[in-house]
C-alpha cells in the first residue's frame, strides 16, 4: 500500500454487491462521483473500519456504499453545489444524488412534468 492511500472497499447499493477493493487517494464525500472500470457511480455513503493497534485505534479501511450514475453531465449549480438535473423545475430535489420525485431517471431536457420554480 503506497503512503497516502486508503485501502477502500466499493459496494454497489442495488443489488447489493461488492464491486472490488481499490486504493484512493482521495477521500470521497457523498454526492462525488467514482469512476471504477470504466463506469461512473455516485457516492451515497462512506463507512470507516477501525482497527485496535497498541497505543488506540487507527483507520484500517474505507467502505463506500455507490449506486449507478448514467449521466453525471445531467447537473446544475445551486447555492454554490452541484445537484442532479435541472435545479430551476419546482420537482428537482435538490440533491447531490436524487434528481426528482416524478422523474428519478431523467433526463430532465423536455420532461413533461417541468415546472419553473420561483425559489431558484
Amino acid at each position: 500500500m503506497e503512503p497516502d492511500t486508503l485501502p477502500t472497499e466499493v459496494i454497489l447499493t442495488y443489488p447489493r454487491r461488492s464491486l472490488g477493493k481499490i486504493n484512493l487517494d482521495w477521500t470521497p464525500q457523498p454526492g462525488n462521483y467514482l469512476d471504477l472500470e470504466g463506469k461512473t457511480y455516485a457516492v451515497l455513503e462512506r463507512s470507516h473500519r477501525y482497527q485496535y493497534k497498541l497505543g488506540g485505534y487507527q483507520l484500517q479501511k474505507i467502505a463506500l456504499y455507490v449506486q449507478s450514475a448514467s449521466n453525471t453531465a445531467d447537473r446544475s449549480l445551486y447555492k454554490g453545489r452541484w445537484v442532479v438535473g435541472d435545479a430551476s423545475c419546482q420537482f428537482n430535489a435538490r440533491s447531490e444524488i436524487i434528481r426528482c420525485a416524478v422523474n428519478p431517471d431523467g433526463p430532465c431536457v423536455s420532461c413533461r412534468h417541468y415546472e419553473s420554480s420561483a425559489a431558484q
